[in-house]
């Protein structure tokens, strides 16, 4: 009988995620979970701007000089959207070097990487003050982002912040990862045989990427 149970026990090298480190199969697992999260609010962002589609007004608030609606700054969030899939190359040509043991280029890269998603939160910042002005009067009791929010009946200042704000975090936390990342570069932790740890990184800051083209296709451009 016990020889009979060590027969049929599967053998360790055929479970399906055997090859799999475990570093990245956590992030794989992370990953999904937070894609869930971003697919609840694209999902309620779309089913607000539906309905609201459907009344035959405006999307888009009127500014608070009520001259007519506010406008998207699609040009300007367009090259943030450029300079963070700039990131995602840069981090792609990381990893290649530090497989070649190229070090400095490694270490270049990585920094390019991490200052692309600076570049992309100082630009966000600078939006974000743009649409406060845009939408809540300068001599408004609170003239602060939370009064931005419930500006317009439609639900575009809610929106807009909570999904910009929430990727914007994402991008905050990868530019920490990376920080983080960077140090022990130097230190010498990663090489050829060491870069998994690259590699997680890596595999946060794509994701991230793919999720602000979804953000700025959805809100910006349609």
């Amino acid at each position: 009988m016990e020889a009979a149970m060590h027969a049929h026990r599967p053998a360790e090298g055929n479970h399906p995620f055997a090859a799999v480190d475990n570093k990245k199969l956590a992030m794989w697992l992370f990953l999904g979970s937070d894609a869930m999260s971003f697919t609840g609010l694209l999902g309620a962002y779309s089913v607000l701007r539906t309905a609201w589609a459907a009344t035959g007004t405006n999307w888009l608030p009127m500014n608070h000089e009520g001259t007519g609606p506010i406008h998207l700054p699609q040009i300007l969030t367009g090259i943030n959207t450029f300079l963070l899939i700039c990131s995602s190359v840069t981090m792609v040509l990381s990893l290649k070097a530090l497989r070649a043991e190229q070090m400095a280029r490694f270490r270049g890269f990585l920094f390019a990487t991490m200052m692309g998603g600076v570049g992309f939160l100082c630009i966000q910042a600078f939006e974000w003050t743009h649409m406060v002005h845009s939408l809540v009067p300068p001599d408004a009791p609170s003239h602060s982002v939370a009064a931005a929010m419930r500006q317009g009946p439609s639900g575009f200042g809610a929106t807009f912040f909570t999904l910009t704000g929430f990727h914007g975090f994402h991008v905050f936390c990868g530019v920490v990862l990376l920080g983080w990342a960077l140090r022990r570069g130097f230190k010498g932790v990663y090489s050829s045989k060491n870069f998994i740890g690259i590699e997680v990184v890596g595999l946060y800051w794509h994701f991230v990427d793919l999720v602000w083209i979804l953000l700025f296709t959805l809100i910006y451009l349609l």
